[in-house]
């Protein structure tokens, strides 16, 4: 059995509410759509880095990175310390008088994208800024028509499940007009596979031909993951998105890039998942990692599109508020001084490494994908007739938890690991996982 490397640090004792007591506190009075991971679920009282604790003090490793969030570590000092000091300071001012945060963080920001993606605007969700984006592709176009992928996701407000093709994550909304979903470019179950040089081109064709009869001809937007994340970390061919931009911006449209999994060095090769694929958008939205846990998301755009909010008020009570900021400043420093995207590199490079040997011993492992810190393991019944091993996926999931790791699963079929800890995690971390991993394939 693997074991968890020495780490020193000891929990606090913790004297709260039981797991069974806290679980009756939430079926009792809270949303009963919110789901829970695992069967017998686990209660997280504390983390530190890379780990989670339970309310018994036992140590996890943290392989899902609170779904893509905790982007630096858990209760990183530094990120703590910008956020202690600007809560003793002053906690809230809106976006209607000026807070140097806000404008530093929005500079700050803005360096790190290239082109002419200069303008910043803050929310506080992923989804919050999908909608923006949205809102200003359709103002700035004048069209209404969008464009995303299948098995998309992008939010869980009603226009942005609009966005969303996966069902499990999508309600019949009336906002779903206007929205067409194109081809997802999956070389592992699509068409088009690895071994085809043109794969890229050949998928960004559905686009065109969506535009050409699945739409009014006034298109506002394509909107797209640039790997996408709950759909089950599909990496797209090289030129897809050159191509389908091409398609998108000849139509007069607008070209989105979600970089809400995919962002702030996650990839290893570059700081934003598009610069993968070798294309500048003309908005970005992000979320999740930019704040490692507060609620934190931008939308970065070119000044030509922000001015056309300009026309009407625009306002946020909460969005680039001080303490916010301090924390999304903090976390953008931790990233640079830590050399965190080289690490993402660097040990996701020594996962997708061990990940493919274990391919060679389990034929559950039927492709392996996904850049640094980004990955997704898919498990098939049989490699020949790739037939979703969703509930083997599952059996894996469950044994990982008993062994101490905490990971996520996605796609359509819910048979893909998804491997996405925080950007600091270790090589002997990396060993840790590829060795648990094994030992539950092993028992499913």
């Amino acid at each position: 059995m693997a074991t968890l490397p020495p780490f020193e640090y000891t929990p606090r004792p913790y004297s709260g509410p039981s797991p069974d007591e806290v679980l009756a506190l939430r079926k009792a009075h809270v949303n009963p759509g919110i789901f829970h991971y695992y069967k017998k679920p686990i209660m997280v009282v504390e983390g530190k880095g890379q780990y989670l604790f339970d309310e018994t003090g036992r140590r996890y490793l943290d392989g899902f990175g609170g779904i893509v969030t905790v982007s630096v570590g858990h209760c990183h000092p530094d990120v703590v310390a910008a956020a202690h000091e600007q809560n003793e300071t002053i906690q809230h001012t809106t976006t209607i008088y000026l807070h140097p945060n806000l404008a530093l963080y929005a500079k700050e920001l803005a360096d790190k994208m290239p082109g002419d993606l200069k303008v910043v605007y803050f929310t506080n969700s992923g989804s919050e800024a999908n909608d923006l984006a949205m809102l200003m592709a359709r103002a700035y176009t004048g069209n209404y028509d969008a464009i995303a992928l299948r098995n998309a996701y992008h939010g869980g407000s009603p226009s942005t499940m609009a966005l969303t093709s996966h069902h499990t994550w999508k309600f019949n909304v009336p906002h779903s007009f206007g929205v067409q979903h194109a081809r997802m470019p999956d070389m592992y179950r699509g068409p088009f596979g690895k071994d085809d040089p043109e794969a890229g081109r050949k998928y960004a064709d559905d686009v065109a031909d969506l535009i050409r009869f699945g739409t009014s001809g006034r298109l506002a937007a394509f909107f797209a993951e640039s790997i996408q994340g709950v759909g089950g970390t599909i990496v797209f061919p090289d030129g897809y998105l050159k191509h389908a931009y091409e398609h998108v911006r000849a139509a007069g449209g607008l070209c989105i890039a979600d970089e809400v999994q995919a962002g702030f060095g996650r990839t290893g090769t570059h700081f934003w998942g598009f610069e993968t694929q070798g294309v500048t958008p003309d908005i970005v939205t992000m979320a999740k990692s930019i704040g490692n846990g507060c609620p934190l998301a931008a939308v970065v755009t070119t000044p030509e599109i922000a001015q056309t909010l300009a026309s009407r008020i625009h306002f946020n009570t909460f969005g680039g508020n001080p303490v916010s900021m301090a924390q999304g400043r903090a976390v953008l420093k931790v990233i640079e001084k830590e050399g965190l995207q080289r690490n993402s590199h660097v040990v996701g490079g020594q996962l997708k490494a061990g990940f493919a040997k274990l391919a060679e011993k389990h034929n559950l492992i039927g492709d392996i994908r996904g850049m640094g810190l980004m990955l997704g393991v898919e498990l098939v019944k049989d490699r020949a007739t790739k037939e979703p091993a969703s509930a083997e996926c599952a059996a894996v999931f469950e044994k990982c938890k008993d062994l101490g790791l905490l990971i996520g699963k996605g796609g359509l079929w819910g048979n893909t690991l998804r491997i996405k800890p925080p950007m600091c995690l270790t090589s002997a971390d990396a060993d840790f996982l590829i060795d648990t991993l094994d030992e539950a394939l092993a028992s499913a």
